[in-house]
This record gives C-alpha cells, structure tokens and sequence, in this order.
C-alpha cells in the first residue's frame, strides 16, 4: 500500500494551495476553508483557532487514534509579500519548469503542507497506531504570532504530541536549533531649539548614538567572550543596529531618534536580559544627563517582533527517529527563527525542523521547489506513514 502520494498529487496539492495569496497582512481564510473541505472529504475533521475577526486561523486535524502521543507535521500558511520583486511569471499561479516548481510561498513553506495533504488519502487508509497530527498556523513571518493559540491549546491537551517535525525548508536535514531575539525599537525624546543654540537642548541623535554604541559592546562581547556554538554559522549571538531615523533640518537640534536593532541569540542567551540591560544603560547612564537639560526627555526600548529560540538535544531518540526518516545521520542549527522553539517551549513537544526546498530559495522573486526535494519529502512521510503504523514511537 502506497502510504505517499505520487509526484504529481504533491504538484496538484502545492499549487492549489500557492494560488491563495495568504500574504501575512490578508486573511488566510479561504486556505483553511479549502484544507477543511480536503479533508472532510477523506473523512477528517478539524478544528480551526481563529483570531478575533475570524480572518486568520490556525488549523488542526488528527489522523489516527486520540488517545496515544502522536507526530504533528506543522506548516505556516502565511507568505511574506511580493511588492517590488520582478517574478518571470504569476508568483500566485504554480509554473513547473526545469525540474522545478514556481510560486511565492513553494519553498516556504506550502510545498511541505502540500505534500503532507496529498499523503491524507493514503495515510487514512492505514492502521496508525500513532496518530498523525496536521498543524497549519499564521503569521509566522511576522514572527510566530499567530501559532500561539494552537500552542496554548497544545500544552493542556490530556495526551500532548510526542514530536513536532516543523517543515521549514532545510533540504531534509535534521535542524535541532536555532537562534532566539526578535526585533526591537528604541525611541530617544530630547529637547530641540535653533542649532546656533544648541547647548539649551538635548539632541536625541547624538543621545541616541550613545546607545547604539552600548548595543554595539555588547555585541562584541558576545563575539569575544560567548558562548559560543560552532554548529551556528554565527557561533555567536548578534545585535545589530538596522535602522535610523530623526531630525527635521541641518540647523535644528533634533528633538526625537528613533532606532531598530535585530537580536539573534543563542538558545542559552536570554534575549529579555539583554534587552533588560539595555533599559538599565539608557536609565542609568544616558537619561540622566538627559533629563539635566530637559526633564521631559524620555527613552524607550520595546519589542517589535520576539521569538523563542530551539535547542533539541541531539541525543534525544526522537532526532535518531527523525534522522532515519530523512535517511541521513547529520544534523545542523541554523540562524533563523521558526515556530519550532514555541513547539519545544511553550508547548512541551520535543521538535526539529526538517523539509523540502533551500531556505535560499525563500522570500526571493521566483522562488522555487525542486522536483527532487518534493520526491525526498514525500519518501520521508512515507517511511513516517510505515513506522507508525508498525513499532511506533521508540520513546513515547
């Protein structure tokens, strides 16, 4: 019994889904009503957590028994957008070509969720003595804000998931972690006045360049003192000043600055404690010399986007289990953030991120799935599809 779909359901299930433009600032309603209708005609329900406004929502469905700890095979449905990019064609209209499929959101991530729906008619013909779970979530790329209903609801289930495999592209290699942080704003409020007197103000640029440098220290002491994990690209946790802005005229002393930094931390870093000794400079060292001049004056450091870091051991039988899915035996972490560290965190579930396509390839005009990637996913639930209907969990 064929426990995967052939190449072409995948292509047919990866095409019906990019042809829902579920950029992360619109609704990704009408995609869930199509995974809903899928399913029912196969004979599975799901539940849909949606948001206040019922636009967005994140789907779950189980395949298999209830009562046993199961697998969850979890994807985003959301896209990041496409304005500015010169796509060679429809970027919401599947194009195969050059062993190849086309299409926004084709690697990242709906190639992974197309193909697990196109196992559905194959996997419920089997005997699972495990369940399968299916997770579709929201507005992950705009920083995993949307799957956490689901994980609410995930971590006070009477039997909870022993595994979620968060099918972010990776070219089925087995990721155990990835960095933590998120992305931050400070605003630095001064006093302005006419250059020619600028000694009765507080210059929020030359103030807010005093914390760029603090973030900057503190960056490189992170690179110079660590800790340090060599399985990173960047061994290291990162702060970066990404973006300026302020002042009105080259004679006006500039009354407001605003600045944004991007956190990338290690796992064992916490990101809050970096941003709670950022607060502490700015109180301590900065405002009062501020505030000397101009009582009113102000800083502030608030998150924009924060996401939680993943740190799988790789000892843990369930990154084995993973490995003999995917049919190799290296692993790997990686810089970017995925849903995966909620999964792990918040929900209790040990979690890996492993699926099809070239993180590469993602969030770039014509972005693309490789045939060979989908032929590689669709092996990997079908090895899944066999295990659990066999031995099952070794572990759970």
């Amino acid at each position: 019994m064929r426990s995967a779909a052939t190449r072409e359901d995948c292509i047919a299930a990866i095409g019906d889904l990019i042809g829902f433009p579920t950029v992360s600032r619109d609704p990704n309603r009408e995609l869930l009503f199509h995974v809903e209708a899928f399913l029912g005609r196969h004979g599975i329900g799901c539940d849909i957590i949606w948001n206040h406004d019922r636009t967005k929502g994140n789907l779950w469905a189980t395949i298999g028994p209830v009562d046993v700890p199961g697998v969850i095979l979890s994807g985003h449905s959301d896209v990041v957008p496409v304005d500015g990019q010169h796509w060679t064609s429809d970027p919401f209209r599947l194009r195969e070509a050059d062993g190849r499929v086309y299409g926004r959101g084709s690697c990242d991530m709906k190639g992974f969720i197309g193909i697990v729906l196109a196992a559905v008619p194959h996997l419920v013909r089997r005997e699972l003595k495990v369940p399968i779970h299916i997770a579709i979530s929201y507005d992950e790329e705009v920083g995993c804000t949307g799957v956490t209903s689901l994980i609410d609801r995930i971590a006070v289930m009477p039997v909870r998931p022993a595994l979620c495999i968060v099918g972010e592209p990776t070219s089925m290699q087995v990721v155990v972690g990835h960095k933590g942080g998120g992305m931050f704003r400070a605003v630095v409020s001064g006093r302005s006045t006419h250059s020619s007197l600028a000694p009765s103000a507080v210059n929020a640029i030359e103030y807010a360049a005093e914390l760029i440098a603090y973030i900057k220290s503190l960056s490189k002491g992170h690179a110079h003192s660590g800790p340090h994990d060599h399985l990173y690209d960047v061994s290291h946790s990162t702060l970066s000043v990404t973006t300026i802005s302020g002042g009105t005229a080259l004679n006006i002393i500039p009354n407001h600055c605003e600045i944004g930094f991007d956190i990338r931390s290690l796992p064992e870093v916490d990101a809050r404690a970096l941003i709670a000794d950022i607060r502490r400079h700015a109180r301590t060292e900065i405002l009062p010399r501020m505030r000397a001049v101009a009582p009113e004056a102000s800083i502030s450091v608030e998150p924009i986007v924060e996401f939680v870091g993943l740190s799988t051991d790789i000892e843990h039988p369930a990154v084995t289990f993973v490995k003999q899915l995917a049919g190799r035996n290296d692993h790997a972490k990686v810089a970017y953030g995925t849903e995966a560290g909620l999964f792990s965190n918040r929900a209790g579930v040990v979690s890996v991120v492993c699926g099809p396509g070239s993180i590469e390839q993602a969030h770039k005009p014509d972005e693309y799935l490789a045939l060979s990637e989908i032929d590689r996913c669709r092996t990997f639930i079908g090895r899944l599809a066999r295990q659990l209907e066999g031995a099952g969990l070794p572990w759970a």
